[in-house]
């Protein structure tokens, strides 16, 4: 069986930086495309960021292109590193596997499997 356990959330102020991690257990991370989304209260998720099963390909949402970078170490586990954070960026940020072989990059939250159970990132102004 698959897990996915988030960490790493908390309160943080504006401009400040935060990295959430997410550790995939069950199969080798090769296996999957990893994702982060993320939903704030009375909205819908939405799509963060994606890394590639292999190659490390990586893949942005707009709104947090040149701030966000999502990476996977040795270990399998894949963070994402959040700078210059906004009040806007407050949310439950929620880790994410896709087994798919084709399409990528993988925005569409149909399209992962499995998901973590979400980590609460707060920016107070």
């Amino acid at each position: 069986q698959v897990r996915l356990v988030e960490s790493g959330g908390r309160l943080v102020q504006t401009g400040d930086s935060l990295r959430v991690s997410c550790a995939v257990s069950g199969r080798t991370f090769t296996t999957f495309v990893t994702g982060w989304f993320r939903q704030a209260p009375g909205r819908e998720r939405e799509f963060v960021a994606a890394i590639s099963r292999t190659s490390g390909s990586t893949y942005y949402a707009e709104s947090v292109k040149g701030r966000f970078t999502i990476s996977r170490d040795d270990a399998g586990i894949v963070h994402l590193q959040m700078n210059n954070l906004k009040p806007e960026d407050t949310a439950v940020y929620y880790c994410s596997a896709s087994s798919s072989r084709s399409g990528w990059p993988i925005e569409s939250r149909r399209r992962y499997d499995y998901w973590g159970q979400g980590t609460q990132v707060t920016v107070s102004s």
